[in-house]
């Protein structure tokens, strides 16, 4: 028997069953042949044990050996078929199950490809991963098993109490009374089981939460000497899981045993009751036979049934979620501009034929935005980078800086104003064409798992091996790699943990760099590094991008004096603008800075 999981029910059990039969849908006759092998096998079950009312009463008792081989001879081939079927249907449905579970996960995760960030900013990733994992798991086992079953199951009870009536309608009755008594019982079990199931995830939950939190925060733990304070914490929460746990196997596990007892004494008082009949003549002896095996064969089904409901609506509630993610809006891209490449470079296409020079002219008109409605993180900001200057943005954590950068790339959508992109609102421009004309280094590097190469080819997916290794060079890290056993063939995993912080950072700016892109941003892109690598950096960074547009964040203003404007940012405004010697020049709030009266926050 198959125990609670602890899942939640689904919230609208027919809407997830329908969009679930839609993806089965794809798959109709495979499910048709499923269907109909699931009839034969369990036809061939119930048929079995009736025909041995026939069997008895015609060929054993008046001694009819001829018949008798027949007859088994009979049995054993509908028997073989029965067995065929199961095979065949099982088999079956695994491939069919497979198909169904691989169209979701494709359409989920084209469909999460296309969410806005705004969507992930909202859900952990731990959350977002259970969807594929967790929710599409118990997804496939319930397709596997627990819809077959299920279906067979209520046949085989259906059939099983179609034939006892056959058989004796008085003495059906007995059977019947003990089938609701069980199905009671299981419900009642289930619905106990169920709540100290939920009570067992919800602690489990929560050991494995503190536990992760201790093994990661030991340094802190031994540092302030909390092991002690911490020690008690856990246990209470043990104690809470080992209690849950207890009543939550308790009552799980009484249930076989209930359930057969129950069977055993509706057997007995079933066989009782049939043999002072047949004695009295009012049964005869192939009946009592076929129906006593009946009476064992009851109480499977209904079990089987109630255990596999519960799988099923779990699986129902993790499609809920899954439907419910490939529901959410995708990012709108309404953008009818493309960019095409010429003989004189890169262009923006209008819907009209007319060609635009892509020359990264950046302008933000009166914009206002903010990631919650209430509360404003840009009020009305205008601002300037024209082609080929390099755009400095300084000021406080929470001052706008990054949430300019994510607006020029459109990751959010602004409330009021506009953004313009060689004098073409950004909306108009096709997101995928927007972001390919753009290059970005984010101070959260993240590398994907294969060779170094790969990981720099990922700016330019058509990248030579030597473009990646002159933009290695640029960016200064061609001198690690060579080092490194295998050099550029060099397979990194788990987001590059066997490199520095500062290695996984020059391979992002070596990423940007082989796209050769006309606008490059780098957000905080130096911060793991030193002074004397960022210094090569940047060289390597003022070749590739001459004539480009370069928008910088830096938190260490050294590295923002040669831009030819720095932008001092305040609550969601510009306070201040111009060179660096300007800036100390007004002795303003950048003065106050690069002397130390002002410390960034």
């Amino acid at each position: 028997m198959a125990k609670y999981t602890g899942y939640k029910r689904p919230e609208n059990t027919k809407k997830a069953l329908l969009e679930l039969f839609r993806y089965m849908g794809y798959h109709k006759w495979l499910l048709l042949i499923v269907a109909v092998l699931v009839l034969i096998s369990t036809g061939a079950s119930v048929m079995g044990t009736y025909l041995l009312k026939p069997v008895i009463n015609r060929f054993i008792l008046p001694g009819d050996i001829r018949g008798l081989v027949y007859a088994l001879l009979g049995m054993g081939i509908m028997y073989f078929c029965g067995a065929s079927a199961t095979f065949g249907y099982n088999r079956l449905m695994a491939k069919t199950s497979q198909k169904v579970v691989g169209d979701i996960r494709r359409d989920l995760f084209a469909h999460v490809q296309k969410l806005p960030l705004r969507y992930f900013d909202a859900h952990t990733h731990g959350e977002l991963m259970s969807r594929f994992t967790n929710d599409v798991d118990t997804i496939q086992e319930a397709l596997n098993n627990s819809f077959t079953l299920v279906i067979q199951s209520s046949l085989t009870l259906v059939g099983t109490v179609v034939m006892l009536l056959v058989l004796n309608v008085h003495m059906a009755l007995i059977v019947i009374v003990f089938l609701c008594i069980m199905f009671c019982f299981i419900r009642w079990n289930g619905k106990r089981s169920k709540e100290y199931y939920d009570r067992q995830q919800a602690y489990l939950a929560a050991v494995n939460g503190f536990a992760e939190e201790m093994v990661a925060g030991q340094k802190v733990e031994k540092i302030f000497n909390h092991e002690e304070e911490d020690m008690k914490v856990f246990r209470e929460k043990n104690e809470d899981l080992r209690a849950a746990s207890t009543k939550a196997l308790a009552y799980s596990s009484m249930m076989i045993p209930s359930i057969v007892s129950l069977s055993y004494a509706c057997y007995a008082i079933s066989a009782c009751t049939g043999g002072l009949l047949a004695i009295a003549g009012m049964m005869d002896l192939g009946s009592l036979a076929a129906y006593l095996v009946y009476v064992r064969q009851s109480a499977l089904p209904l079990n089987q049934f109630t255990q596999q409901v519960n799988f099923i609506l779990s699986a129902l509630a993790g499609a809920e979620r899954i439907f419910d993610m490939m529901h959410e809006k995708p990012e709108e891209d309404s953008g009818t501009v493309t960019l095409v490449y010429t003989e004189k470079g890169p262009a923006w296409k209008e819907e009209d034929g007319r060609l635009i020079p892509l020359r990264g002219d950046v302008r933000f008109e009166n914009v206002v935005f903010g990631y919650v409605p209430e509360k404003k993180v840009l009020s009305g900001i205008s601002l300037y980078a024209k082609p080929g200057q390099k755009i400095a943005f300084v000021g406080s954590t929470g001052a706008g800086k990054t949430t300019i950068i994510n607006l020029v790339n459109r990751f959010y959508e602004i409330q009021e104003g506009r953004i313009l992109y060689d004098g073409i609102d950004i909306r108009r421009i096709r997101l995928d064409d927007l972001r390919r004309s753009l290059a970005m280094v984010i101070q959260d590097t993240h590398l994907f798992t294969g060779t170094i190469a790969d990981n720099i080819r990922y700016g330019r997916l058509d990248a030579t091996d030597e473009e990646v290794r002159e933009a290695a060079r640029l960016a200064n890290a061609d001198s690690f790699i060579r080092r490194l056993p295998e050099g550029y063939d060099t397979v990194l995993y788990s987001d590059g943990s066997n490199l520095s912080q500062g290695q996984r950072q020059l391979l992002a700016i070596a990423r940007a760099a082989v796209a050769y892109p006309p606008v490059l941003i780098l957000d905080e892109a130096t911060s793991s590094i030193d002074t004397r690598t960022e210094r090569l950096i940047e060289k390597g960074m003022d070749a590739i991008m001459e004539g480009r547009t370069v928008f910088v964040i830096a938190h260490r203003l050294s590295t923002v004096r040669n831009s030819e404007a720095i932008l001092v940012l305040e609550k969601g405004q510009v306070i201040e603008r111009g060179s660096h010697e300007e800036l100390l020049e007004q002795k303003g709030r950048y003065y106050q800075l690069y002397t130390g009266m002002y410390e960034l926050d």
